[in-house]
This record gives structure tokens, C-alpha cells and sequence, in this order.
């Protein structure tokens, strides 16, 4: 029964004596397995466009490891593409796009209701998973917010600063909005065809929502993930949504309340002490254990990992990373901070 899926109960703001587990990345490069499945599929996009491949790869960390909770295999650059944007992967560098620079850029992408032909190998995915799944395995499903994913679409690639971003941002403001709108609606269509198909949970990523300073933090991060939030409550009244304002800082603080989100995932550039003071007071709060401990493992990443459980103990939390496990990461060292989070 789904309220006796430890991530759900917390979602809803139980206080487990020992917190659900799941990781950022936990199906990918790390894992010789999933080396293996996308060897097999050929490349990236075509491993996210192969339900049953896909889906492979989000068990097989469940298969390993028992986290509490699956995540979607998939990419945030599916929603740009599916609205006609050109996507492709170049080894080694990672993920380009055609540019949005001019209104010409824009008029060329297809209309929100265009996205399921391209989209619906994804739903496919979640509806094999909602059947293989284990029964105490929470299933969550995912977006990109309209910023992040702006970002890329604009430069046409990930950027240190997200500079071309906030260029059209500061110069074209009108082209720059309607970009954000018509992601937002996109996103909102996604990730409610995601759950009809069987997600129980859904996560918005803001990876680059850290460079948004002030008001533009307000109108661009804060108020798109709110939209999100409240259309998709509207339409799947029980339905949880985790919101991942990435190196937000003080825009942690009232980030839940502000959006309506139900759990707010959290970078490891905040301390947790500070989080459970500051963010946890308004609710479930998932994170935020560094990456690099899973390359290094070790007495550090168990007390760490400790530390962690303790400074959120008194509140509802999910254990995770603070980012993403990285390809370097050692197996064993998850297998390690599993058995920390619970066996203490």
C-alpha cells in the first residue's frame, strides 16, 4: 500500500526514526550495470527512448541496493526537444541544442500540446516501473525548471555562469518571458502525463537557480516552480513535489511556503544545522551529503552521513546527496552510507 512507502509518509510530513534513502544520478556511469544496458542501447538519448532499457537502468540500483525510492531515467533536455528544439550528445563534453537567440528562434518551436509524440517512450517507462517496481519502492518522476532548462536552450550548452541566459534575460525581456512560459506549461504537461502514468511523486530540478540574484530569483525561480506546483496539485490533488532550487542560499529559506512544494532537496554548500534551522522548520527537507564522499568514502563519509541524520532528526527528511553521485564514484561507498543512514 502506498502510505507504507517510507518516502511518501515523510512527504507528508512524518518523522521516521530512520530517514528514506535515495540518491541524485543513482542509475548511471558509477554502476558496471548500467555501463552494460548503455553499451546495448548505443547512446544516451536512445537509452532514454527505449522503455525497456530505461527502465532497466532505474532498477538496477534498486536491485543493489534497496533505496527507498526509484527515480525516472530520463534527461531534463527531453522537454527542449520535444518542443522541436535540435538535442544531441557530444561524448566526453556533454549535451548540445539549437539556439534561442531571436524571435525567429522561438517562433520555430512546436506548441505545448506537441510534446507527447515525442514524450511518450517516457511515460511507457514509468508505467513498466509502476509495475515492476517493488512494493515499498516510491516511484519519482522528474523535470527540469523552465530556468535551468532556459539556460541550456539558450546557449546551447551548459555554461559556467549561465551568461547567455541572463543576457536575453536583461536584453530581450519579452522573448526571454515567453520562453519561460511556454517551458512552464511544457512542464507542467510532462510531468502530469508522468504521473496519470504512474509516478507517485515528481521533482523539479533548478540546477542553475543559484546565479538568479533578488527578483529575478523571485520571478524565475521561485514563481515558475510555484506554477508548476499549484497546477499540478490542482489537477493530482495528492500529489508530492520535491522542488531542488540548486545553491539557492537564503533562498532556501521560505522556499517551500513560497512555491507550495513539499519538500525542498537541498545542495551541500548550506550545513545541515543550518537547514534544519532555517528550512526544515517549514517541512520535509531532502539532502545533502557531498558527492565526493562517494569517491572517497572512508571514516569521513560515515561521520558525515551521521552528522547529517542527527542535525534532521528532529523533522521530516529524506537522505540524499547535495548533487548528483558522480561516474568516479566507488559502489561500495553507497553500499557504506546506506548501512550508516540504517544501522547508525
Amino acid at each position: 500500500m502506498a502510505e507504507t512507502k517510507k518516502l511518501l509518509r515523510v512527504l507528508a510530513g512524518e518523522v521516521l526514526d530512520t530517514p528514506p534513502i535515495w540518491m541524485m544520478r543513482q542509475a548511471g556511469r558509477y554502476l558496471p550495470e548500467y555501463r552494460a544496458t548503455r553499451a546495448q542501447a548505443g547512446d544516451f538519448l536512445s537509452l532514454c527512448y527505449n522503455p525497456e532499457l530505461a527502465a532497466e537502468v532505474t532498477l538496477q540500483p534498486i536491485r543493489r541496493y534497496g533505496f527507498d525510492a526509484a527515480i525516472l531515467f530520463a534527461d531534463i533536455l527531453l522537454v527542449p526537444q520535444a518542443l522541436g528544439a535540435d538535442l544531441w550528445f557530444e561524448t566526453g563534453e556533454g549535451p548540445r541544442l539549437s539556439t534561442i537567440g531571436s524571435q525567429a528562434d522561438f517562433d520555430r518551436l512546436k506548441p505545448v500540446e506537441a510534446i507527447h509524440e515525442t514524450l511518450a517512450p517516457i511515460y511507457e517507462t514509468v508505467r513498466i516501473l509502476t509495475r515492476e517496481l517493488p512494493a515499498e519502492t516510491a516511484l519519482i518522476g522528474f523535470a527540469g525548471a523552465p530556468w535551468t532548462v532556459a539556460t541550456y536552450m539558450i546557449a546551447g550548452r551548459g555554461t559556467p555562469d549561465q551568461g547567455p541566459a541572463h543576457a536575453l534575460r536583461e536584453g530581450h525581456p519579452a522573448l526571454f518571458d515567453a520562453l519561460i512560459e511556454r517551458l512552464t506549461a511544457a512542464t507542467i504537461e510532462y510531468l502530469s502525463a508522468q504521473i496519470e502514468a504512474g509516478a507517485e511523486v515528481v521533482k523539479i530540478f533548478d540546477s542553475w537557480a543559484g546565479s538568479l540574484k533578488g527578483e529575478a530569483f523571485a520571478r524565475y525561480a521561485l514563481e515558475p516552480c510555484r506554477e508548476i506546483t499549484q497546477a499540478l496539485k490542482a489537477r493530482h490533488p495528492n500529489i508530492p513535489v520535491i522542488g531542488f532550487p540548486r545553491e539557492a542560499g537564503e533562498g532556501y529559506v521560505g522556499f517551500a511556503k513560497a512555491t507550495g512544494v513539499d519538500c525542498v532537496a537541498l545542495d551541500n554548500s548550506v550545513t545541515p544545522d543550518w537547514a534544519a534551522a532555517h528550512v526544515q522548520v517549514d517541512g520535509c527537507v531532502q539532502g545533502n551529503l557531498a558527492s565526493s564522499h562517494m569517491v572517497t568514502g572512508g571514516q569521513a563519509l560515515v561521520d558525515e552521513t551521521r552528522r547529517i541524520v542527527e542535525a534532521f532528526s528532529k523533522g521530516p527528511h529524506i537522505f540524499n546527496l547535495g548533487h548528483g553521485i558522480t561516474p568516479d564514484a566507488d559502489p561500495a561507498n553507497v553500499q557504506l552510507m546506506i548501512d550508516t543512514v540504517r544501522e547508525g
